[in-house]
């Protein structure tokens, strides 16, 4: 069995070891009749199209940008910031075998039965977050009234932010997908043709604490999914240096993914597949790893210029509120 570890000590490009990891998964899934494998090539060849086609990301940025620009006219007293980003490699890799483990668990413990090979196959058309933008809201106080609450008003306007993206990105060749999020007696800010759209997880936070509206869209003009986040500074703060941030967000993932207390070895090839994959990439010491344009000292300490950990960004737009800079290009 080949894993992404194989590749990742050799001093080659992110692409170049995609193309590599990819191409033996694919020779190898036809040589033993693996159609998991070969899902898992396919789902390679999709971050390959991100990184090697830059022209229609330029197109879907300006067309982000495009709200961006809306946002400074119609909220000048707020500061924000629009970020960008394509999944790195690590983490999709990690995303794609723990989407497996945690399919054929909870089928297991549910049927007493495995799944079969289509019913795994159809649970990992599930990746539309590979591309995804964020929009954190900041309100600064010199903006707040004596009275009111800082926290109160950035909601409001974080709501109203929501409310009015769907319409606006669909102008722009955006359609917005339906959410799989049901939640009863709902009492959040999003509207009721909007509410179907989003997971709102300020409503109804994580475990972890963590906040934020998830949307995800369908461009239709370069035909990819994209999910746009939004956040207040609180939020996004505690889900980046704080009890949410990353580190701890995949310390949790590791106890969830790598369950094994009902699945003897052996029993499910493609359960023990993907058990090794995520295991060794957990178990990675990045200071040993060579790839270029990538380095660690250790696993805190990284300087990721080709998103193997980090994840490669696209674009970075800041608007500072009105008192502070009163030119808006």
């Amino acid at each position: 069995m080949i894993s992404l570890n194989d590749y990742l000590y050799s001093g080659n490009t992110v692409l170049k070891i995609l193309l590599q990891y990819s191409a033996d998964l694919k020779a190898e899934a036809i040589k033993t009749k693996n159609p998991i494998d070969l899902a898992h090539s396919n789902f390679l060849m999709q971050i390959i199209e991100l990184l090697e086609h830059s022209d229609f990301l330029s197109s879907q940025s300006q067309r982000i940008k495009d709200f961006y620009l809306f946002m400074t006219q119609k909220y000048p007293y707020l500061a924000f910031t629009f970020k960008g980003r394509i999944k790195s490699l690590i983490r999709s890799e990690e995303k794609f075998n723990g989407y497996i483990l945690e399919y054929i668990y909870d089928y297991y413990k549910a049927n007493g039965r495995y799944p079969s090979d289509t019913e795994i196959k159809n649970s990992l058309n599930c990746f539309r977050d590979l591309i995804a933008y964020r929009i954190v809201i900041s309100l600064p106080q010199c903006h707040v009234l004596e009275g009111e609450s800082r926290e109160e008003q950035e909601l409001k306007f974080l709501y109203e932010i929501a409310n009015t993206m769907p319409d606006f990105l669909e102008e722009k060749g955006f359609s917005p997908r339906l959410s799989e999020e049901t939640i009863e007696d709902y009492n959040g800010g999003l509207t009721e043709n909007n509410r179907p759209y989003y997971r709102d997880y300020v409503q109804n936070p994580r475990l972890s604490g963590y906040k934020s509206l998830h949307i995800t869209f369908y461009d239709n003009l370069t035909r990819c999914y994209t999910e746009l986040q939004l956040r207040t500074k609180d939020m996004d703060d505690y889900a980046e240096i704080g009890d949410a941030n990353h580190f701890g967000y995949e310390k949790s993932q590791e106890i969830n993914r790598t369950r094994r207390d009902i699945i003897k070895s052996g029993e499910c090839q493609y359960f023990d597949e993907a058990y090794e994959r995520l295991v060794k990439l957990q178990e990675l010491d990045l200071s040993k790893v060579d790839v270029n344009m990538f380095k660690a000292y250790n696993n805190q300490l990284i300087n990721d210029g080709c998103g193997l950990f980090r994840g490669r960004q696209i674009l970075p737009f800041e608007h500072l509120s009105r008192f502070q800079n009163d030119l808006i290009l």
